[in-house]
């Protein structure tokens, strides 16, 4: 699976319909993508700037801005593990060490049979909850070396499935906006142009 599936390009024609101007919807469809392949396709990103009138490029460069879009496969759990200052001098290096050890792998690497990545990363905001990660994006705070290896043998067991759900899934629930209410299909007559649109149609100064 690479472009969307009949299903999805039915969700992202929707999701595009909501904006009045549809390069906006291109975060929004990198998410999409990346919930049905686990990671962006180069496909993908090709799909998407057919769908929102832009290139493949300048798709991309939105997809590398941000590090939550993954380029490559990864795990079916992301492990994010910070190791910035807060967490650092709670114990973040040696979570993260004794993660490399527990799970196999150095920090940038997927374990053989793909179920858990490792990353290292920066602030996660989570600072007073130190130390902290993430599996895919959902917070474990002041976590011990005995907490996180029973999260890893939960997993593996298939528990948490409804709280952490596999890479790529944002929500469990997909915001459904009725049609005459999203902006790309509004009546123009009942709905007053935003001053910043107008002004970027007649090429004004920001």
């Amino acid at each position: 699976m690479a472009r969307f599936s009949d299903h999805n390009l039915e969700t992202a024609l929707e999701i595009v319909s909501r904006y009045p101007v549809a390069k906006s919807a291109t975060i929004p469809l990198l998410h999409l993508a990346q919930e049905q392949d686990g990671y962006v396709t180069d496909e993908a990103m090709e799909h998407i700037a057919e769908l929102v009138g832009t290139t493949p490029a300048q798709v991309l460069g939105t997809c590398s801005f941000y590090e939550m879009f993954k380029r490559e496969p990864v795990g079916t759990y992301l492990v994010n593990v910070c190791t910035n200052i807060s967490c650092q001098i709670m114990g973040g290096e040696e979570l993260l060490h004794h993660a490399e050890e527990k799970l196999g792998v150095k920090a940038g690497g997927t374990t053989s049979d793909g179920v858990f990545t490792l990353e290292d990363v920066e602030c996660i905001a989570a600072c007073t909850e130190a130390p902290c990660l993430q599996v895919n994006y959902r917070y474990r705070h002041r976590i011990t070396i005995e907490e996180f290896d029973a999260l890893i043998d939960d997993l593996r067991a298939g528990k948490h499935s409804e709280e952490i759900p596999p890479h790529g899934t944002v929500a469990r629930i997909r915001q459904h906006i009725p049609a005459e209410r999203r902006a790309g299909n509004a009546d123009p007559a009942g709905v007053p142009e935003p001053v910043w649109l107008a002004r970027n149609a007649e090429g004004g100064e920001s």
